[in-house]
């Protein structure tokens, strides 16, 4: 199911063109719209709204014709006079103005909270899926499904449904009307529809064509600026700013050729669509008049056929856009419940349980073999057996590649292992919740992620109901309080997207911060300190050697220096252990990979 999420846009909208609407589609579609069950008093009162909204606009022709022919002495014993008929349009008008007030008034209630809850839903769903779907998914098309597809839903529900109503109940109404009024006249009328019927869906697939591809282009110059601006730096380092600036005057160019030759035939579309409509207008008049001069019909019957004439015109022309906003809103709808029938790793609730189970941190791996889902054939992991004694620190080591990361994406269940166990507190982990692990559990890794608040924001991550002073205590003790003190906003200070306003030794103190507030069982030091300058590395050890007593630690160790008092070090080589003791004695192994990397790291650092 989550492969149908990784289509484009493009393949999306020639999907959405070529579905069929039929009976599954749409049941599929009413599937998303149950979220409207909550609110259906506020709908069901919107459609009454809508319904006198409807019929008193398709009352006007009638009135018109009415006090045409009582203009001229052709009055009955329900319109007596010119200003009785007036008296009728004026209530009518109001009639059509407090329905319509209350119709839009209503439905955007509905609309606006029916569409909260599906955003906030989906956003819930997205979140508590595993890393997985992550990978088979791009994050653009993740947040497109929130913003662009619940968008088309709710132009859908706010607009789309009322003008598929109005405009079905005038095509039914107006047409019914009209053959009442006069059938020969119904009959001339509609002979000129097919032609214009024809065209319509010709050059209307055409112009549609046309328009999408200015889109695309557009898009394509949007992509040339975002990249741009993503890679500044890269730009301006290669002095390529004009190369930059032609790329994106070329593609603009593609946008505009495209864009006047939609204009084009869009425009003589629509003289096409003038000539036809008001050629056979001018037709319905000239033989209406003839009807009106061989007194077979009344002028204000004539009046009312045309305008009725108009109203069902205008109704075949939406229908087309209609068409289409029901083919994007049924596409849209199964692409968010694609998402939402997707099995969620953990469950979101707003209620956490009063009591937690206590986890004391005793790690024990068990022939543990495992390949990503995306590369199935490629053994990452082969018998991976070694123990972590509850407040033990261990180290794994190796060359990149190695599957170090591997085994600590597997302790906090970013993956489900497919061979042997992971036991904590002798409990396997599959049968532990994943919730409840990972919040016993903190990491500190190499490229911290701060958001784009601020300090505070960002060490409050860890405990976001920490008081005050607990965050001032971790920071300190993260060996931070320093430099945050420093600045002028103290914590109130804005870090930046991804905490670009900060130094690398900064940003790895806030993550530390973070995890001390988080008090976690388990900790994992993914190569925290291996792209830090010496007096960085310094500080941010010092804040670790804080951080790590106590609790049960594995440390990925890049610097074998920051590793020599751990209890254990564990060799990784192709995703198997090869060697495992304390640093001296890996030492004196003089052909092992750990004695050979040790010596690699003391020749670079000469």
């Amino acid at each position: 199911m989550a492969g149908r999420n990784r289509f484009n846009k493009n393949e999306q909208e020639e999907l959405d063109k070529k579905r069929k609407l039929g009976k599954k589609e749409l049941q599929k579609t009413l599937r998303v719209f149950r979220f409207v069950l909550p609110y259906k008093g506020y709908f069901a009162l919107g459609m009454v709204f809508l319904i006198i909204s409807t019929l008193t606009t398709l009352a006007f022709p009638m009135l018109a014709g009415k006090i045409t022919n009582v203009a001229v002495g052709d009055t009955d014993e329900f319109f007596k006079s010119v200003n009785q008929v007036a008296l009728i349009f004026v209530v009518f008008i109001v009639a059509q103005a407090v329905a319509s007030f209350f119709r839009v008034y209503l439905f955007s209630i509905v609309t606006q909270k029916t569409m909260a809850d599906i955003r906030a839903q989906l956003y819930n769903k997205i979140i508590s899926l595993p890393i997985p779907f992550f990978e088979k998914n791009r994050i653009g098309e993740l947040v497109s499904r929130i913003n662009t597809d619940v968008s088309q839903l709710e132009t859908m529900l706010s607009f789309g449904l009322a003008e598929l109503f109005r405009q079905i109940a005038t095509l039914l109404i107006g047409v019914t009307i009209i053959f009442v009024t006069s059938p020969e006249l119904a009959l001339v009328m509609i002979s000129t529809f097919p032609l214009m019927i024809i065209a319509a869906i010709f050059f209307g697939r055409f112009i549609r064509k046309l328009s999408k591809k200015v889109q695309d282009n557009l898009a394509t110059a949007n992509v040339i600026v975002e990249e741009t601006l993503q890679g500044i730096n890269v730009v301006k380092a290669f002095a390529n700013e004009l190369f930059e600036t032609r790329r994106y005057r070329k593609s603009l160019k593609e946008v505009v050729n495209t864009a006047l030759k939609e204009s084009f035939y869009r425009g003589f579309f629509i003289s096409f669509i003038i000539l036809a409509l008001f050629g056979g207008i001018a037709l319905v008049f000239w033989y209406g008049a003839t009807l009106v001069e061989n007194e077979e019909l009344a002028i204000g019957d004539l009046l009312t056929f045309i305008l009725y004439t108009v109203f069902v015109g205008g109704s075949l022309g939406g229908m087309s856009d209609l068409y289409g906003q029901v083919q994007k809103t049924i596409g849209a709808s199964e692409r968010v419940l694609d998402i939402m029938e997707e099995a969620s790793e953990v469950e979101v609730n707003e209620q956490a349980p009063t009591v937690e189970p206590v986890l004391n941190g005793l790690i024990q791996y068990k022939e543990v073999g495992f390949a990503y889902p995306t590369r199935p054939d490629v053994q990452v992991l082969s018998d991976i057996s070694f123990e972590v004694k509850t407040g033990d620190k261990v180290a794994l080591v190796g060359h990149s590649g190695a599957g170090k990361s591997t085994i600590i994406q597997l302790l906090i269940k970013f993956y489900e292992i497919q061979k042997g166990e992971i036991l904590i507190d002798g409990q396997n982990i599959q049968h532990l919740d994943t919730h409840l692990l990972r919040k016993h559990t903190a990491i500190v890794p190499q490229e911290v992620i701060l958001f784009g608040g601020t300090i505070r924001e960002n060490i409050a991550y860890g405990k976001p109901t920490a008081t005050e002073e607990e965050i001032r205590t971790a920071a300190a003790q993260a060996n931070a309080l320093t430099f945050i003190e420093g600045f002028p906003d103290k914590f109130d200070t804005i870090v930046g997207e991804r905490g670009i306003k900060l130094s690398g030794g900064q940003r790895q103190r806030i993550a530390i911060a973070r995890a001390i507030l988080r008090n976690p069982t388990i900790l994992i030091l993914d190569e925290a300190t291996s792209s830090l300058d010496a007096e960085s590395e310094r500080l941010v050890q010092e804040a670790l050697d804080e951080l790590m007593k106590g609790r049960t630690t594995i440390i990925i160790a890049h610097r074998l220096a920051t590793i020599r008092k751990v209890n254990r070090i564990y060799v990784i080589n192709q995703g198997k252990i090869v060697e495992a003791g304390t640093h001296e004695s890996l030492l004196q192994n003089e052909t092992g990979i750990y004695n050979s990397l040790v010596k690699l790291q003391l020749e670079v650092s000469d």
